[in-house]
């Protein structure tokens, strides 16, 4: 019985303590529902949080974090497999021009992230 006590407790201070991060120009996202991965080999990419059922994606670049909306698992996965992260990330994520790919402001943000 104690044991049962002792693992709810613990459960329930992990749900409390999800932790949140702000992304640029959005607000708090919390990333409990992502799968996010240290990057150490990157210079400006430090850390790629995804969550698939949403495709989307939160990436940290230096210490800033940003959002990128309606993004494929096939994309993500290689951005993290890239031997260029950064490269990868200019050419097939970010893009070319105001509006990338995946761009947030002209793709929509899932709705259990809108603000």
């Amino acid at each position: 019985m104690r044991f049962i006590f002792f693992s709810a407790l613990v459960l329930i201070c992990q749900v409390a303590t999800a932790e949140t991060v702000q992304v640029k120009y959005h607000g708090g996202v919390a990333l409990d529902a992502f799968a996010c991965a240290d990057v150490k080999e990157s210079g400006d990419i430090s850390r790629i949080c995804y969550d698939k059922a949403e495709r989307y994606m939160v990436i940290q670049l230096k210490t800033t974090y940003y959002h990128y909306c309606e993004i494929d698992a096939a994309t993500v996965q290689g951005l993290q497999t890239a031997s260029s992260k950064r490269q990868y990330f200019e050419t097939r994520i970010r893009g070319s021009g105001a509006d990338g790919p995946f761009d947030c402001r002209t793709h929509p943000i899932p709705k259990k992230y809108r603000q």
